[in-house]
C-alpha cells in the first residue's frame, strides 16, 4: 500500500510540474518522460522476458517518421509536395506517404517488432546473437533512410512542421497539452505492463527468460510469449518516437542509429531492468545527467556514461532498484536459513 501511495505523490508531483518548472526543465522532463515509455518496453522484453534488444531505435523511428509523414501532409497545400521532395526533383507524391496516418505510429512498429521476432525467435536464436542482429537492423535502417533523402529527408530527417492536428506546437498551451499527454501515455503505459507482468502471460514469460526449453516440457510454447511480448515493446517504442517527434518538431537518423539504440539499453540497465520504476528513473536520471554534462563539457559525456554502464555491468547489475531492493531484503545469518525471495519485476 505504501509503494502504491509512493506513485500516486510522484504522479501528482509530475501533473504539477508545469506550474513549478521554467519552461526549458519542463520541455526537457517531458522529452524524457516520452523516452520512458520506449524504457518500459525494453523493460518487459529484457527484464522480464530475458530478450535484450540493441534495436530499438528503429521502431521508435518508425513511430516519429509516421507522425511526421502525417504532419507533413496534413501542412500541404493540394497537390503539393514537401520542399526536400521539391529539392529532390520530385513533384509528385509517393503513395506510400498517404499511408502514414496516426494508426502507423501504432501498426508499423507493432508489425515490424513482432515479424522480426517471429522469423528469429522461430530458429530459436537468442541471446548474444538475437542483439547482434537487432544492432545491424538498426544499422541497416539508418543507412536506408540516411540513402533515401528523396522520399524520408535523408540525414536532415524530417522537420519544419509547426502546427499538429489545428495547434501550433511553440504555442506554451500547446506544449503544456503535450506535456500532460505525454505524463498520461506513459502512466497508461506503466499500469499495463504492470498487469501484463502480474497476469498469466507475464508468468509464463518469466518462466520462458529462466528456462525455456522446461518452458517446452511443461507443453507451452514460447514462440507466442516472445513474439506478443516484443510486439507491445515495438508498439511503445512507436509511441515513445511519436512524442518525442511532436516535442522537438523533427525526427532524424541521429535520433534512433546504433549508439542511442544501445543507450536506450543503457537508461534501463541502470535504473534496473526488473523494474518498471527502475526504467524511468534510469531514462530521467541519464539523459539529465546528458543534458547537465554534455553542455559543461560537451566531450566527456560519451566517457562519463561508458563508465557508468562498467560501473552498473560489474557492481551493480541489478541497477539502482536492485541496489534498494537488496537494502531491504534480510540477510541469511545463519545456516539452514530461508533464502531471500526472488526479485519480482515491477
Amino acid at each position: 500500500m505504501r509503494k502504491e501511495i509512493g506513485l500516486v505523490l510522484i504522479l501528482v508531483a509530475a501533473a504539477c510540474a508545469p506550474l513549478y518548472l521554467p519552461p526549458y526543465e519542463l520541455s526537457l522532463l517531458g522529452r524524457f518522460l516520452a523516452l520512458a515509455v520506449l524504457a518500459l518496453g525494453i523493460s518487459l522484453i529484457w527484464g522480464t522476458g530475458g530478450i535484450l534488444s540493441l534495436g530499438q531505435g528503429v521502431f521508435f523511428a518508425l513511430g516519429g517518421y509516421a507522425i511526421a509523414m502525417h504532419l507533413k501532409l496534413a501542412g500541404l497545400d493540394p497537390g503539393t509536395v514537401p520542399d526536400f521532395m521539391q529539392w529532390s526533383g520530385l513533384n509528385t507524391l509517393p503513395w506510400w506517404w498517404a499511408v502514414f496516418a496516426i494508426a502507423a505510429v501504432f501498426v508499423l512498429p507493432a508489425a515490424a517488432a513482432a515479424a522480426l521476432a517471429y522469423l528469429v525467435f522461430r530458429r530459436r536464436i537468442a541471446g548474444s546473437y538475437f542483439a547482434i542482429i537487432t544492432q545491424a537492423l538498426a544499422l541497416a535502417a539508418t543507412t536506408l533512410i540516411i540513402s533515401q533523402q528523396q522520399f524520408t529527408g535523408g540525414f536532415n530527417g524530417l522537420t519544419g512542421f509547426t502546427s499538429a492536428f489545428g495547434f501550433t506546437l511553440g504555442d506554451p498551451h500547446t506544449q503544456f497539452a503535450l506535456y500532460w499527454i505525454t505524463l498520461a501515455v506513459l502512466a497508461i503505459a506503466f499500469v499495463g505492463v504492470r498487469l501484463l507482468q502480474n497476469s498469466p502471460f507475464g508468468k509464463v514469460l518469466l518462466a520462458v527468460r529462466d528456462g525455456e526449453n522446461r518452458v517446452r516440457f511443461l507443453g507451452y510454447d514460447p514462440l507466442p510469449f516472445k513474439v506478443i511480448a516484443f510486439a507491445i515493446a515495438g508498439v511503445l517504442a512507436g509511441i515513445s518516437g511519436a512524442l518525442v517527434t511532436l516535442d522537438l518538431g523533427v525526427i532524424s537518423p541521429a535520433m534512433f542509429g546504433v549508439v542511442p539504440s544501445i543507450e536506450m539499453v543503457i537508461w534501463v540497465a541502470i535504473g534496473g531492468r526488473n523494474s518498471l520504476f527502475g526504467a524511468i528513473l534510469g531514462t530521467l536520471a541519464v539523459n539529465f545527467g546528458k543534458d547537465v554534462i554534455s553542455s559543461a563539457f560537451p566531450e566527456l559525456w560519451l566517457y562519463v556514461v561508458g563508465a557508468i554502464f562498467v560501473l552498473v555491468v560489474t557492481i551493480l547489475p541489478q541497477g539502482i532498484m536492485g541496489l534498494a531492493l537488496s537494502r531491504r531484503t534480510p540477510r541469511i545469518s545463519a545456516p539452514g536459513a530461508a533464502a531471500p525471495p526472488a526479485v519480482v519485476p515491477e
